[in-house]
């Protein structure tokens, strides 16, 4: 049967997938948007610092009144609405409840909600791609000795991306390179709040209609999300990441065949089994026709001569060789994708991206002259932003990981464009985050 299917069935015999969700900021609110509608599955509760901003979104996603109005866990259990509440522990501490979704976007605590849910015996679906570049593989590591699963969330880029590279290689076909698009300018790297909609192409009556974050916005124009997905990707999918960070080749979803290739075959990677951004603005900075800014995409390679040839006689596009063609998915549509993960994780025991490596890694660069005592703002603020780079160069060099870099506090000065490490800096003690990341650099 069909997922969908089976999600019926889940229904028809009062069988639903429990779940609870932590955050209802964006993400979570699109989620939410879809999940009402989804037949299966039963969202027993859902815990925001904010409970009164968490039901306003409830609201404005279509939810009636009567739906979120359960009293408590038990009430939510039996009348088959939904508790809404600021205590996570509530979610934590209700058996019945099989799925965790984590969308707070915040990886310090993200990574405390996943360790309390692994050992609560729960499956993990994680939107907090953040915690993903710190310390996935460590995490995917504690989920498997609890015998739960943790799996990276679809709809967000880098789990789409890892359908797509596993469609490839389960068709038989190489990987030559897999990753996601986006608009950039060099300059962008600066960007801060206050830039982000002129940047973006948003007006802020737009952004405070769809009550958008200008910091979470900002993660994505300045380069720290492509960093973030992309480390996601290279560590689910055994994919390399470039020496010196990602570099946005320019072109159409035409071009992906002819760039997405290593350089001694015409392209621009520097090897074979590579992430990497596309860029939907040319070098004078115009919009390029058939863009994949808002997509996925993977390039993978004909390895017989056979799969060339069927290549030409099903009028396949290809490079100039003949040999590399692009799969891909022009846009992503986030959280109200999030179904495909639950159904997968609930129906199927399977997730929708998994970290296995640590290949990747996000560290923190600043975006101004540093000074000493000065607190840093993390993910899209005004202090840092993250760039991609192969753990094994950020690691023996002590980079600082832009996952951990909100709140910690500057030691020395340093200069704009540096990339920070764990000298410059002072972090809070006993945070759980860098336990995890000091035993996944062990491994390197």
């Amino acid at each position: 049967m069909s997922l969908y299917q089976q999600l019926q069935q889940r229904q028809n015999n009062s069988q639903p997938i429990r779940v609870g969700v932590i955050g209802a900021g964006k993400f979570g609110t699109m989620f939410l948007a879809q999940a009402f509608r989804l037949p299966g599955i039963h969202i027993v509760g859902i815990a925001d610092l904010a409970a009164d901003r968490a039901k306003a979104n409830l609201k404005l996603a279509g939810w009636t009144d009567n739906a979120y109005e359960a009293t408590s866990m038990r009430d939510a259990l039996a009348s088959g609405r939904t508790f809404v509440t600021d205590d996570k522990e509530n979610l934590f501490s209700t058996d019945e409840i099989e799925i965790i979704v984590e969308c707070t976007g915040n990886p310090v605590i993200a990574v405390d909600h996943l360790l309390a849910a692994f050992k609560a015996g729960k499956h993990v679906i994680s939107a907090t791609v953040e915690a993903d570049a710190v310390c996935g593989a460590e995490l995917s590591r504690i989920a498997r000795e609890h015998g739960v699963l943790y799996s990276m969330a679809y709809g967000d880029q880098p789990a789409m991306v890892c359908e797509l590279v596993d469609w490839a290689r389960t068709c038989g076909f190489e990987v030559a390179a897999a990753g996601r698009g986006h608009k950039w300018k060099p300059e962008y790297r600066f960007s801060t709040p206050e830039t982000v909609w002129e940047h973006w192409g948003l007006t802020r009556e737009q952004a405070e209609r769809g009550r958008l974050n200008p910091k979470m916005f900002n993660s994505f124009l300045d380069g720290t999300k492509p960093a973030i997905e992309s480390a996601a990707i290279a560590n689910a999918c055994g994919l390399d990441v470039p020496e010196a960070g990602l570099t946005y080749p320019s072109g159409s979803i035409a071009d992906l065949p002819e760039l997405m290739k290593p350089v001694f075959e015409g392209g621009v990677l520097s090897g074979e089994g590579m992430v990497e951004v596309l860029n939907s603005l040319d070098a004078n900075g115009n919009q390029i026709d058939y863009d994949i800014r808002m997509g996925v995409w993977v390039c993978a390679k004909a390895v017989t001569d056979y799969q060339k040839h069927c290549f030409e006689e099903y009028k396949v596009t290809t490079d100039t060789t003949g040999r590399y063609f692009a799969g891909y998915k022009r846009w992503h549509l986030i959280g109200l994708e999030l179904g495909m993960s639950v159904a997968n994780v609930g129906l199927r025991g399977e997730t929708t991206g998994t970290a296995s490596e640590f290949r990747g890694d996000v560290v923190a660069v600043a975006k101004r002259d540093l000074k000493a005592g000065e607190s840093l703002d993390g993910e899209g603020g005004y202090t840092v932003a993250g760039q991609l780079r192969p753990a094994r160069i950020s690691i023996p060099m002590g980079a600082l990981p832009l996952g951990i870099s909100g709140e910690a506090i500057m030691v020395r000065d340093v200069a704009a464009d540096t990339v920070l490490t764990y000298d410059d800096v002072s972090i809070r003690e006993g945070l759980s985050i860098v336990s995890l990341r000091n035993q996944l650099e062990k491994s390197i």
